[in-house]
């Protein structure tokens, strides 16, 4: 996948997956920013063989054919924060609501269906999206928050268009655990063609309240096919999934500190909840699309 500079969500501002964190979520339940302590037991690195990715392809792809079969659908609050145009962008809050994408003998029985709510910061509070893959001419549907929200109509957007695009790296087309999953994969195979990758796995980390796994990866020289310097992925242990990624640009100078690329967290993730069509239907009475 040519992860070029595209992002997930519409209209102007910011709305796709993924370093410390400083702002709260005061307003909803005590909810902070993703905690996440990594254990430095010495007996928390493992060994990778061969090349050092392999483990790492390893884990992603038995964690991705594990979504596949048994993930229908989840709810989370996405945290993420992305570099536009070298400007890093604040931290924004999303409740989301996503089934994903299943097929059956070469047919596509329950499509990619997205439904997020803007809860942080207040410049993006109220603005709703939904995608559902194959419909509605595979346009996202949209309308801002707050006093915009009063006076801006509901629009239809191609998501990778200029206004859906604005301010995000990703078209809301890639949101998701599993197409995270599917871009991790990519991007380690084209790193694995590098033999100065470094990665390290260690234990009893935690997102919040999940025990986690880290796999962490440098980078070391920059080439044209890698995206990043350095990377953490967090793997929930129970789910087997990553639920926090967060990637770092190569250092202007020797020592420099690490500017962050991009960084997503699903926290408070509840897999097969039973979501139905109304909660990716704009005519929903509970969201305020019309």
């Amino acid at each position: 996948m040519n992860m070029k500079r595209r992002q997930f969500v519409t209209l102007c501002g910011s709305l796709a997956i993924g370093a410390g964190s400083r702002a709260a979520f005061a307003d909803d339940k005590g909810l902070r920013e993703p905690v996440h302590r990594v254990a430095k037991a010495p007996n928390s690195v493992e060994p990778t063989p061969l090349h050092p990715l392999d483990r790492a392809l390893e884990i992603a792809r038995s964690g991705l054919a594990g979504c596949q079969e048994n993930i229908d659908d989840y709810t989370a609050i996405l945290i993420k924060r992305e570099r536009i145009d070298n400007v890093l962008g604040a931290h924004e809050y999303m409740q989301v609501k996503i089934r994903n994408r299943k097929v059956r003998n070469g047919h596509v029985v329950q499509p990619l269906s997205v439904y997020i709510n803007f809860l942080k910061p207040s410049s993006v509070k109220g603005r709703e999206v939904i995608y559902v893959e194959g419909r509605n001419d595979n346009n996202i549907i949209a309308h801002e928050g707050g006093l915009k929200g009063k006076f801006l109509p509901t629009v239809n957007l191609p998501p990778d268009g200029m206004l859906a695009m604005r301010g995000q790296r990703y078209p809301m087309t890639e949101i998701g655990v599993e197409n995270l999953i599917v871009k991790l994969i990519e991007r380690g195979q084209q790193a694995r063609k590098f033999n100065d990758v470094q990665c390290e796995f260690r234990k009893n980390a935690r997102v919040k309240d999940r025990v986690c796994t880290v796999l962490q990866v440098t980078q070391p020289t920059k080439q044209p096919s890698l995206e990043f310097y350095q990377a953490s992925v967090f793997i929930d242990d129970k789910l087997n999934v990553p639920i926090r990624y967060i990637a770092y640009d190569w250092p202007k100078y020797t020592d420099a500190p690490l500017d962050v690329l991009e960084e997503y967290n699903y926290l408070n993730l509840k897999v097969n909840v039973g979501l139905k069509d109304e909660d990716f239907d704009p005519r929903n009475p509970a969201y305020k699309f019309y």
